[in-house]
């Protein structure tokens, strides 16, 4: 068990370290200029797509593992179509993705449609997100698997990156990268959050990781074999269904960070996470989750002072 004072250690150095963030950058945005129509691969990839099928490089690229990508949706149409632009391309050489439709009724389905040669797609009633992510998951026959929700973005060249991440590292189970996060029009806000998470990321236990959640799902990858050992996602969670598996995978295999910017999170007026009565409903399943794994009473406390600490910092961000 992880002493009292390597706790405090991380809470005071991240505290002093974001806190004037909070106070000094409370409404930052800086557009990301990434054009998912001129999406930029990976570089590897690239060259080998100009060289030609016949170079000696494609068998490489034959090696490269089978990626699985999943995206739950329902009614994102505003936002879908840039989300799978995201994905396909990013022209990685073993690429499958799926997209597992809820039944919507505004213009996701002319999407789906439109990229039907790329993707695909299934459009039926489900129980919600977290069984749309599992029905993804059993059909996908990738050896790395991860999903991405139908509003928010990879960035260019990710895939390369994670797939050597793997490669790199037989005994991976899996991945975490950093993740920006934006508002409707691709601006990124609250750096301060960003900041925060990423020294985390860094630090990163099993210990941090009960006091807060601070790995972000679109930039999260695993394998098949640590999906088959640890289960599927939990469907009795609908808000913190990322925060339970990250915690199921911690207990059993440390993950490996790859310190770049992977992904993007994007906050909008209909986002699942700002919608009228969500706050009580996470911070519920949340405390259920984390009494899932704590070990002590200490851990239970610690983690009660920093949603404390959170509740306040973004009261104060959202000043003004």
């Amino acid at each position: 068990m992880v002493s009292a004072n390597v706790y405090f250690s991380v809470l005071r150095s991240t505290a002093w370290g974001i806190v004037p963030h909070f106070l000094t950058h409370r409404a930052v945005l800086v557009n990301l200029g990434h054009n998912y129509n001129g999406c930029h691969s990976h570089p590897k990839f690239s060259r080998v797509h100009a060289m030609g099928s016949t170079d000696p490089s494609v068998e490489i690229m034959k090696k490269y593992p089978r990626i699985s990508i999943i995206t739950p949706s329902f009614n994102q149409g505003n936002f879908i179509e840039e989300t799978i632009l995201s994905v396909v391309s990013q022209d990685y050489p073993d690429l499958e993705y799926l997209v597992m439709d809820g039944g919507s009724s505004d213009a996701t389905l002319n999407v789906l449609k439109k990229y039907s040669g790329k993707i695909t797609w299934f459009s039926e009633a489900d129980n919600g997100q977290t069984h749309a992510i599992n029905k993804g998951l059993r059909r996908a026959t990738g050896s790395i698997v991860g999903y991405l929700n139908a509003d928010d973005l990879l960035f260019p060249g990710v895939l390369g990156k994670v797939a050597e991440a793997f490669i790199d590292g037989p005994q991976t189970w899996w991945v975490m990268g950093k993740c920006r996060i934006v508002d409707e029009e691709n601006n990124e806000i609250r750096r301060p959050i960003t900041v925060y998470k990423n020294i985390l990321l860094r630090l990163h236990s099993f210990s941090t990781l009960l006091m807060t959640n601070y790995i972000s799902q679109p930039a999260t990858f695993w394998r098949r074999e640590a999906l088959e050992s640890v289960g599927y996602l939990d469907e009795s969670l609908h808000y913190v269904m990322d925060y339970e598996y990250w915690l199921r995978l911690y207990s059993k295999y440390p993950p490996v960070f790859i310190p770049e910017y992977l992904a993007a999170f994007k906050i909008h007026r209909n986002s699942k996470t700002t919608s009228t009565g969500h706050k009580d409903i996470y911070v519920a399943e949340e405390k259920i989750v984390v009494q899932r794994y704590a070990r002590s009473r200490f851990q239970m406390f610690l983690h009660n002072a920093h949603r404390l600490m959170m509740t306040f910092a973004y009261s104060v961000m959202n000043r003004g």
